[in-house]
């Protein structure tokens, strides 16, 4: 069932959507050669501790790290560890943040220092698809419309979309129905109401839009090896449009 939220619980994920901008906006500034993913996890972790929040993902079925960390060809759900990052990696940083029982969740791809222009294409035009997929989220619109502005976006720039990989509700819990896939037609799926709040998050692939998970049963891979690039924003749908909890876009603008 799709949980509709008030527009008091959506300023309460609104609030736990500042402590995550922030959150990114630290890790950033600690982005370079080797730095390890360890590293950044547990800066994200001091932080979001320190704001009287909590890491979503921390302990989360299982998941050991308060960020999932993924280079390169990783797509998501990468562990942070002793893996140091070095010039021209591309890194998908992908924050949850639990403030007073209401969860945000987004993401950014970040390149580590100068990288291939190749690498920033994919980097560009991922980030374009999620912004095309928000001007989406219109009251009495469909999922299958956000679905289709990534797709449309993707495939327009010679990318593929990970089509395993879903976008997702969010409220109280990490994961509430419904499902957001990052392709499909426009004009189907659920209805688009007022107080429904979803991640939307395309993640896409240079190569092949197949991946593998690793032996470490969290870290998903693309299956030819090519580069691949995450991001996030957790979107509220209003009565005026749609409103972007996480505006991490924001503060990269400003900063």
């Amino acid at each position: 069932m799709i949980i509709r939220k008030t527009a008091a619980e959506i300023e309460k994920m609104a609030a736990a959507g500042d402590i995550l901008v922030k959150t990114l906006q630290l890790v950033e500034g600690r982005i370079r050669a080797g730095v390890t993913t360890e590293e950044l996890d547990e800066t994200a972790e001091r932080f979001i501790r320190s704001q009287g929040a909590v890491p979503a993902f921390k302990g989360y079925r299982g998941f050991p790290g308060s960020i999932c960390a993924s280079a390169n060809s990783m797509v998501v759900h990468g562990i942070p560890g002793p893996q140091k990052l070095a010039k021209g990696d591309i890194i998908s940083v992908d924050v949850g943040v639990t403030l007073d029982g209401w969860v945000a969740d987004a993401a950014r791809t970040f390149p580590v220092g100068e990288i291939s222009a190749e690498a920033q294409s994919l980097l560009d035009t991922t980030e374009a698809s999620l912004h095309a997929a928000v001007k989406a989220c219109q009251p009495g619109g469909r999922i299958g419309d956000v679905s289709n502005a990534v797709q449309t976006r993707v495939e327009a720039d010679g990318m593929n979309v990970v089509r395993s990989l879903v976008g997702h509700g969010i409220g109280s819990e990490m994961h509430e129905p419904p499902e957001v896939p990052n392709y499909g037609p426009a004009g189907k799926g659920p209805k688009l109401e007022e107080g429904m709040v979803i991640a939307i998050e395309p993640m896409v692939s240079l190569g092949s839009p197949g991946v593998r998970v690793d032996d470490d049963e969290w870290s998903v891979f693309t299956i030819d090896g090519s580069l691949a690039a995450h991001f996030e924003f957790t979107v509220a749908v209003t009565a005026d449009g749609p409103r972007v909890l996480t505006p991490w876009h924001l503060k990269a603008e400003q900063g």
